[in-house]
């Protein structure tokens, strides 16, 4: 199949075009409804040219035009519809072909497989490459919608969210069950015969009697017995079954769950140096994680939404999707690697979870300002802003009073800078009682960070009217969240995996930013009957 480019800006009427038979009181309803403005404005915006890669450089079959495989999936996002649904709505609503341009085709050009093919293409291609040619699309849509409102770039909000992943929470029983049993599965299913005393796992009603018939002393006996299986199975499959991922799901678990101990497994302990957040919470996806925030536990993957906001509306022009112990900081890191540098300068407004002196650094590099309105952890000290760092914050120049220190140095693993001063000039400073010095016979010493003096600045900050009006402006992005879980269904998607889930992320922003690009051109009383070229 090779790649043909859509020409959105032109499509010839054909005489049986669905469009000509419309009444003037249905264009006007069509001039008022999401159509109008998807097919005026966004369609022929999408960029088609960094799909070409999805396809043979070969004259053959010409593909599904992509603006439309790409505008059909978030028209999907946008009315929760499912595969199916879009495929019959292009068929025989008006407004679907409207927005995507088809009115003229004699033929729709989706079929029941068009979607999830296009899908399966991009997915292949970043594992590949790395390079997300959805998240790309709906970025650069994004801004264009940007653009469009009118809306100050300059000034940002950030703000991230757990995901669920669409799985069961196992208990260990059940995830080392699972892991055995689909190994053995696959085993007899190629026609190889299992190991005598394994048969069992290809028994359908197996699984509830392990697991669920099964008195809770007796679990420590059951997990052992299944360890045993365990080792028995994974002997038997060496080398063969190297490629299949069950087996190498099988050797990921009894890693990250057991100790092998002369040939014998036993369950990891925390004597045994505990388990990381990696580990497989389901094998049905291997990407999800564990966190736990705020009390809760979260098993799937955290999200990070940069949004731009004004008079006019506000447009999520940046978003990224990871397991769910990345850290905030990290997102912030990746994001201002992502904006470069900045010649009229941004302002970004977070939480304290977004900090670090390295996204700092980076962010005066890039002539960005971070602005954290709710700061974690404890107070510092407020004379610690004062004290004057070299650049590489790892000797102290000047305290507050301006007297260099006697002697210092410098603690790599704490960041911290330990520095002597001359009792004279302690014993007599106005600051003493502020700074508090630890005293000794001959000097005053004083442990203070850069980390510190940051933190006691953004301290500073927090009663003056600008900082009051970023909190207030922050507190806009808390609402994306809410959207996404309550109108999109971010914790119910139907498809798991980090590189799909990121994939369905994407095209769900899509759709909530055009839905507020919709309403403000409906705000402008821009309603006028569509015209046809």
């Amino acid at each position: 199949m090779s790649f043909k480019a859509n020409n959105a800006e032109y499509q010839q009427m054909s005489m049986m075009d669905s469009f000509s038979g419309l009444t003037p009181r249905e264009l006007k309803f069509l001039g008022k409804s999401w159509a109008r403005y998807f097919g005026d404005y966004i369609f022929p915006k999408i960029n088609e040219t960094p799909f070409a890669v999805l396809y043979s450089s070969k004259d053959s079959r010409p593909n599904c035009p992509v603006n439309i495989q790409v505008g059909a999936l978030m028209l999907k996002e946008l009315n929760g519809m499912s595969d199916d649904d879009m495929l019959q709505a292009l068929m025989f609503d008006v407004r679907f072909q409207y927005a995507l341009h088809t009115t003229a085709y004699d033929e729709q050009p989706l079929s029941d497989r068009t979607l999830g093919r296009f899908r399966e293409r991009c997915a292949s291609y970043e594992t590949a490459t790395g390079k997300d040619l959805i998240g790309d699309a709906i970025k650069e849509l994004s801004g264009q919608m940007a653009e469009m409102m009118k809306i100050d770039r300059s000034l940002k909000r950030m703000d991230s969210m757990m995901i669920a992943s669409n799985i069961k929470k196992m208990s260990r029983l059940e995830l080392l069950y699972t892991v055995v049993a689909n190994m053995a599965k696959e085993v007899s299913e190629s026609g190889v015969e299992l190991p005598e005393g394994l048969e069992h796992y290809t028994d359908s009603g197996d699984r509830n009697v392990v697991i669920y018939h099964n008195r809770s002393e007796d679990t420590a006996d059951r997990i052992s017995k299944i360890l045993d299986e365990a080792r028995m199975l994974k002997d038997f499959c060496e080398p063969d079954y190297d490629e299949s991922s069950n087996y190498q799901m099988l050797l990921r678990v009894l890693q990250e769950q057991t100790v092998d101990e002369n040939g014998e497994y036993r369950l990891r302990t925390k004597e045994d140096g505990g388990m990381g957040s990696n580990i497989v919470q389901n094998p049905s996806d291997p990407d999800a994680t564990f966190r736990e925030k705020a009390g809760r536990e979260h098993r799937g993957y955290a999200a990070n939404v940069l949004e731009s906001s004004g008079e006019n509306g506000s447009i999520i022009e940046d978003f990224q999707l990871e397991k769910n112990n990345y850290s905030d900081n990290a997102f912030l890191k990746d994001e201002l690697e992502a904006l470069g540098k900045q010649q009229n300068g941004v302002t970004i407004v977070a939480d304290g979870a977004y900090g670090g002196c390295e996204s700092r650094k980076l962010a005066e590099e890039n002539n960005v300002t971070i602005v954290n309105t709710n700061l974690t952890g404890r107070e510092t000290e407020d004379i610690a802003a004062d004290f004057i760092f070299s650049e590489d914050g790892t000797s102290v120049l000047f305290c507050p009073a301006g007297h260099k220190p006697k002697s210092g140095s410098y603690n790599k693993t704490t960041g911290q800078c330990a520095v002597s001063f001359h009792r004279e000039h302690c014993e007599s400073c106005p600051f003493k009682d502020k700074c508090r010095p630890k005293e000794f016979k001959k000097t005053f010493k004083k442990i203070v960070s850069v980390k510190s003096k940051q933190r006691a600045i953004q301290q500073r900050s927090r009663n003056t009217d600008d900082f009051k009006e970023m909190s207030h402006f922050r507190n806009g992005v808390e609402s994306v969240p809410s959207i996404l879980r309550r109108k999109y269904h971010v914790d119910k998607m139907p498809v798991r995996g980090l590189i799909k889930v990121r994939m369905f992320f994407a095209f769900k922003i899509g759709a909530l930013n055009f839905n507020r690009f919709c309403t403000y051109m409906q705000g402008l009383g821009s309603c006028a009957v569509p015209a046809k070229s």
